[in-house]
C-alpha cells in the first residue's frame, strides 16, 4: 500500500512563502502522477496542481497559477509545491495525492488512488 507523507505546513504572512513536500512511502515500480488538493474551512475540497511522471506536464488551478509551482524528484519519491504570493485564501488544509492517471487527478478526484492525510497551510492577513 503506497503512503504518501507530506511536510512543511504552517503559518506565514500574506505575501510569504512556503514550500510543502510529498513522499511516497515505498518504490512500486509505477509511474504516478503526482498532485495537490486543499480544503478550506467549510469548503469543498478542490484541485490545486499536477505534474506527469517525467514532469513534462503540469496543470494549475486558475487560483494559484503564476504563484505556485509543482516539481518532483523521483529519485527521491518527492514532489514539492513551492508557493509563493501567499493569501489568506489559500488556508487550507493541503492534500498530496498520488494517481497513474493524469487526466484522474486534474477531472476526476474521486477516482484518486492515494492520499496523504494533509498538512495545514495557514495565511494570516
Amino acid at each position: 500500500q503506497v503512503q504518501l507523507i507530506e511536510y512543511g505546513g504552517g503559518l506565514v504572512q500574506a505575501g510569504g512563502s512556503l514550500r510543502l513536500s510529498c513522499e511516497v512511502s515505498e518504490n512500486t515500480g509505477r509511474s504516478y502522477t503526482m498532485g495537490w488538493f486543499r480544503q478550506a474551512p467549510g469548503k469543498e475540497r478542490e484541485f490545486v496542481a499536477a505534474i506527469s511522471w517525467h514532469g513534462t506536464t503540469t496543470r494549475y488551478a486558475v487560483s494559484v497559477k503564476g504563484r505556485f509551482t509543482i516539481s518532483r524528484d523521483n529519485a527521491k519519491q518527492t514532489t514539492y509545491l513551492q508557493m509563493n504570493n501567499l493569501r489568506p485564501e489559500d488556508t487550507a488544509v493541503y492534500y498530496c495525492v498520488a494517481d497513474e492517471d493524469l487526466h484522474t487527478v486534474i477531472l476526476d478526484q474521486n477516482g484518486v488512488d492515494y492520499w496523504g492525510k494533509g498538512t495545514l497551510v495557514t495565511v494570516s492577513s
